[in-house]
Formats: structure tokens, sequence, C-alpha cells
């Protein structure tokens, strides 16, 4: 059974390795794909989904500032990372190679259970009861649907989107579609 400061030790190095194993990732993905034009249209429609669940949350998200509470954050405690699962489903179906897919799904577990888990802690140490209380009502990845009373008066604001620098992950969806596109067009 592993300590305390090993689990924090262990989902610290992922939180910070996240990104850059992105980057490792993305290039297998790209040398693998193989899409067709029928997966290209569907996948990326699904990962566009994903883009735009990305921006709706940060367009309400104020990190640091206070806790988040509307917009997505009503459905589900993690938006943003939601948002990036479905972008990679999407652009893993998008590949036309399954095992793409279910290498991504099981990363994305390893890397990200740990990571939201130690975040939950420190939003539990920043906000105390008011987090215990949104943990019990709002689950923490799978979004619940049912009515969810507004508890705040927050507003989407797209000055936010580009405070919390989601041009990247538009410049991403672009980059990834662009490629994807000149693999199908020449067959690559």
């Amino acid at each position: 059974m592993q300590s305390k400061t090993e689990t924090n030790t262990r989902s610290t190095l992922l939180q910070r390795a996240r990104v850059p194993l992105g980057f490792l990732c993305g290039f297998v993905f790209l040398v693998f794909a193989k899409p067709t034009p029928s997966s290209l249209v569907a996948g990326t429609a699904i990962a566009g989904t994903g883009l735009a669940i990305r921006l709706w949350a940060a367009g309400y998200l104020r990190k640091h500032q206070k806790l988040c509470l509307t917009g997505p954050y009503r459905r589900t405690r993690n938006p943003l990372y939601l948002g990036s699962f479905v972008m990679g489903v999407g652009f893993c179906l998008a590949s036309a190679q399954i095992w793409l897919l279910a290498l991504f799904i099981l990363l994305f577990v390893v890397v990200y259970t740990p990571v939201i888990r130690r975040e939950q802690f420190e939003l539990h140490q920043a906000y105390g009861k008011s987090y215990g209380d949104y943990m019990e009502k709002v689950p923490v990845f799978f979004p619940a649907f049912g009515a969810v009373q507004e508890t705040e008066s927050n507003t989407f604001s797209w000055e936010q989107v580009f405070k919390n620098r989601e041009y990247n992950a538009v410049l991403g969806f672009l980059a990834l579609c662009g490629v994807l596109l000149i693999k199908v067009f020449y067959q690559l």
C-alpha cells in the first residue's frame, strides 16, 4: 500500500507530465492514424463537441479566485477534462485505428484519475465546506443531466476563455484536423 506522500508525489508528477505526455501521444497518433473521409468527418464532429465543452467551461472558470458552480460546472466537477476526453475519443475515431482509442482511454484513466484526486483535495483545502457540499451534489466526471439549481450568477465570458488560454485547445484542434485532412487527401 502506498503512503499519502508517495501518492501525492505520483499525482504531482503525473500532473506535470500530462502535457508533454500528450505531445508524445499526439506524435504516435499522427504516425499511426489512417483516417478515411467518413472517419474524419465523424471523428472531428465528436472532437469539436469536446472542444466546445472545453470552451464553455473555460468561459466560466476563474482559477484561484472562486469556486466555479455555474455553466458546465453545475453538471460535472471536471468539464475541462471531460472536454479533453471527448476530443481525444473523437480524434481517435477519426484515426480509424481502434487500438489508438483503447490506448487513449487507458492513458487518460491512468494519468487523470490521480490528477483529479489531487485537484479535488486541493479544492477541498481551499474552499472547505463549500466544496464538500458541491462534491455531494455534482459528479466528478460524467455529467448529471437532471435538474441542478444554479447557486451563483457567474456568466460566461469570452475574455475568460482567453485568460484561461483555451486558444491553445483551438489551435491544437485545428492543427490535428489539418494533418488528418492531409493524411486523407494524400492517403498517407
